[in-house]
């Protein structure tokens, strides 16, 4: 039928719902194991800087904390990895190759690594505690005391690539708000990483030992708390998955959360259960922030607009035109699946 004269002519706005019937971006196949993957990993991290700090200042209650509590959180991180990879022996075959490009193989390195740290730090508070005797495992004792603090320096220097490596790999996949946040997630997750170790300290620490576990959850708490909020807000549309239904209450959460904490570690100094309670709360923050990052990226994929109006934004600024969209247009080079 043709237009009636004075009668527009034009094309219906597109809504975005769905590329020929199909969403445009795949959703990651990633579960929960791991976001709580992430979580572990950073709390690893955290504690053992404490650990170091509480080495090296002589605070023996927050290095032996610090160490067993990164130890613990090592092996939980271990098994949500090899949950998610389906057999253990894939987490292995990851280490056949070093590939420097691929954020996936350098963090299975990180990892390796910092767990053959890690573990001869604790190894040294378990020859300490049992104290063993006989011509052999005396000296055996011995030798592993000594070593203790190399092997928890180490741990430390690694803790920084552990606690960001999981977010340089969330950047490089195709999901649109993770993929926008790259310059943020990393101060994201080391912050928390810190907050997280700095909730430990709070928790277990003693009045004569606590006071780098304060400065450390100002520092950490600030950064995430900075960080985070440039995520939720300074991403244009992308920031809407961090901000709306469940991903938007983790969040808000989180930050709520670690504000309560910091607040606590500053105002409670003077009472263990105040401490006590700051620590649970920037711990607890850690894992809801974690989780909502995670879930922000994955509602990201399932509405075309994040895919497409950031896409036609800058084709707008090239003054290029949707027509000559290149693979390089797509924001991201790789997908969840191959890291």
């Amino acid at each position: 039928m043709s237009p009636r004269r004075g009668e527009d002519v034009m094309v219906p706005p597109a809504d975005f719902r769905s590329y020929y019937g199909r969403p445009i971006l795949k959703r990651p196949v990633w579960t929960h194991e791991i976001a709580a993957y992430l979580f572990t990993g950073g709390l690893a991290a955290g504690s053992s800087l404490l650990a170091a700090g509480g080495d090296l200042t002589g605070r023996p209650g927050l290095r032996r904390a610090g160490r067993a509590t990164a130890m613990a959180a090592l092996l939980a991180s271990t098994g949500l990895l090899v949950k998610d990879l389906g057999r253990p022996e894939r987490f292995l075959n990851m280490l056949r190759v070093a590939k420097p490009t691929s954020p996936m193989s350098v963090g299975s390195w990180v990892l390796a690594a910092y767990g053959g740290a890690a573990t001869g730090a604790v190894a040294a508070e378990v020859a300490r505690a049992v104290d063993p005797r006989g011509p052999v495992l005396r000296p055996l004792a011995r030798v592993v005391t000594v070593a203790g603090r190399p092997a928890g320096l180490a741990a430390a220097a690694l803790s920084p690539a552990l606690a960001t490596y999981t977010a340089v790999l969330l950047a490089d996949t195709a999901v649109p708000s993770w993929h926008e946040a790259y310059p943020q997630l990393p101060f994201v997750f080391a912050g928390s990483a810190l907050a997280s170790g700095a909730g430990v300290g709070l928790i277990v620490a003693g009045d004569r030992e606590v006071g780098p576990a304060e400065r450390l959850a100002v520092v950490g708490a600030g950064m995430e708390l900075l960080a985070a909020r440039s995520v939720r807000h300074n991403l244009g549309i992308l920031s809407e998955p961090y901000t709306t239904g469940r991903p938007g209450r983790l969040l808000h959460a989180g930050e709520v959360l670690t504000s309560l904490g910091v607040a606590g570690a500053l105002l409670g100094r003077r009472s263990r259960v105040v401490r006590g309670l700051s620590g649970l709360s920037l711990l607890t923050a850690a894992a809801v922030t974690r989780f909502g990052i995670f879930e922000g990226g994955v509602a990201s994929t399932e509405d075309p607009r994040y895919v497409v109006v950031p896409q036609r934004g800058r084709l707008e600024g090239r003054g290029q035109t949707t027509s000559t969209v290149t693979p390089s247009d797509r924001g991201a080079k790789s997908s969840p699946t191959t890291g």
